[in-house]
């Protein structure tokens, strides 16, 4: 039961690790162009696993932020993985140790845990554990391969690269606000809100 779980979870986590290395890869050329080494990189990668909170994190680090910031900063970014654990929590077998349950916690991301949800009945840890073993490494392969080409590309590529994690997000949001009226409304909503601390001092 343990292994088939964890080979289905393989499985579903392969489109995940190649998404993750294209975003990741972004990660680390920003990075590296920030005055980051290759391996404080991948370091933050291997131990974070969160997109925006990775960038906003390298953002106060090249401003000088102080602990504070960051921790504050972090702390809303990635509070909703907070939510997701609580929810994947009543997902799992009754019988799944705590043990467990906190290293699944660890790789719970956005959508990890849209695939665990999405699994019809209970989902044994060993599904997560699948899927992190193909995500994880795909976030932190990428983190390297961006790193190392940031000091092999030339600037004007490496500029035009940089906007790669902005069509990601797209992606990720015009299909289903295409379907769903409701998100679309809170698409819309989120850019004029966000477009109006931009702008007003």
């Amino acid at each position: 039961m343990k292994r088939e779980s964890f080979r289905k979870g393989l499985r579903d986590g392969v489109p995940i690790g190649l998404g993750y290395f294209a975003v990741s890869f972004t990660f680390g050329m920003m990075a590296v162009a920030d005055g980051l080494s290759i391996w404080q990189a991948v370091l933050i990668s291997l131990t974070n696993v969160t997109s925006a909170g990775q960038f906003a994190g390298l953002e106060i680090m090249v401003m000088s932020g102080s602990y504070w910031e960051m921790a504050l900063t972090q702390l809303i970014i990635n509070l909703r993985y907070c939510l997701m654990s609580f929810s994947l929590a009543q997902k799992f077998r009754r019988d799944e140790s705590p043990v467990h349950r906190y290293i699944a916690a660890f790789g719970v991301t956005d959508e990890i845990f849209g695939i665990s949800a999405s699994q019809p009945g209970k989902v044994s840890a060993f599904y997560n554990y699948g899927a992190m073993c193909v995500a994880i490494p795909g976030w932190v392969l990428g983190t390297l391969a961006g790193a190392i080409s940031g000091n092999l590309l030339p600037d004007f590529m490496m500029s035009a690269l940089s906007v790669a994690i902005y069509g990601m997000f797209l992606a990720i949001i015009i299909p289903p606000a295409k379907q769903n009226k409701a998100v679309l409304a809170v698409v819309v909503a989120a850019m004029a809100i966000s477009t109006l601390f931009k702008v007003v001092p």
